[in-house]
């Protein structure tokens, strides 16, 4: 009695990669590219890193209100974080693929355009948790001493990731309607306007009683000074979760009506 044969299948079988495949390759290809680009590390970890030795030597020059320096400096440094990665540098680099043409050619592939952004979130969020554990432990190393235990830090996260979520729907709402030239400059000149004026490292009290009821408005004042109440124990202010939520609205509406892939 002779042993059945088996048959060897050889025919092509093309189609897409499973979608778990994808999303994970376009996220790690995110980060590659942010991990090669010197001027996206010097925006997201060096500079916030810098400000927080300096910002915490700042006593005798700044008066920043009652309370140790360090105190008040590290929570309006972690905003300062989530500011860059969500917002700065995430418009940069998405207005210069589409100039590009990278998104117009990812488009032709199976990736589908949702999970273009998620790999672009996914990536953001990495990244942020990276940059808020080292500039923590920068921060707890140079004497900060945040209050308030796991209630705080429950606030810092909602105020957190809806600070991502703003920030990071402006940053594309500039990037898919702006030439990547002028998305550049716009991008970084925000960047610059609020960290000088933007309640990220100075309380909204040291501000003039005119200029206190702009900046608590603006989605950098309600994240730095929230987060500042936040580790301060005092608790987040419901004001400021507010207008972080508010601008997460608007912003993402804008970037579903206006976004340009091409």
């Amino acid at each position: 009695m002779s042993a059945p044969q088996s048959t060897l299948d050889l025919s092509p079988r093309p189609g897409a990669a499973p979608r778990s495949a994808m999303l994970r390759a376009q996220t790690v290809m995110e980060l590659k590219l942010q991990g090669r680009n010197a001027e996206q590390v010097l925006l997201t970890m060096v500079i916030p890193l810098v400000l927080l030795v300096l910002g915490s030597r700042a006593d005798g020059i700044v008066d920043l209100g009652p309370g140790r320096t360090i105190d008040i400096i590290t929570p309006g440094i972690l905003a300062l974080a989530v500011l860059s990665t969500s917002f700065t540098s995430l418009a940069i680099a998405t207005g210069f693929e589409r100039r590009y043409g990278i998104i117009k050619r990812l488009g032709a592939s199976p990736l589908p355009r949702w999970g273009l952004l998620f790999g672009k979130i996914t990536a953001v969020v990495i990244v942020e948790i990276v940059q808020l554990a080292i500039l923590s432990g920068a921060g707890i190393a140079l004497g900060w001493d945040p209050q308030g235990g796991v209630v705080a830090f429950g606030e810092a996260l909602v105020l957190i990731v809806l600070g991502t979520a703003a920030f990071g729907s402006l940053g594309l709402l500039i990037a898919g309607t702006l030439r990547a030239e002028a998305n550049l400059a716009v991008a970084n000149l925000v960047y610059v306007l609020l960290l000088v004026g933007g309640g990220l490292l100075v309380p909204l009290s040291r501000y003039p009683e005119a200029a206190r009821h702009v900046v608590e408005l603006l989605p950098s004042g309600a994240l730095g000074q929230g987060l500042r109440d936040a580790f301060a124990g005092q608790g987040a202010a419901p004001f400021a979760i507010v207008v972080l939520l508010v601008w997460t609205v608007c912003a993402s509406l804008l970037v579903s009506r206006t976004f340009k892939w091409e």
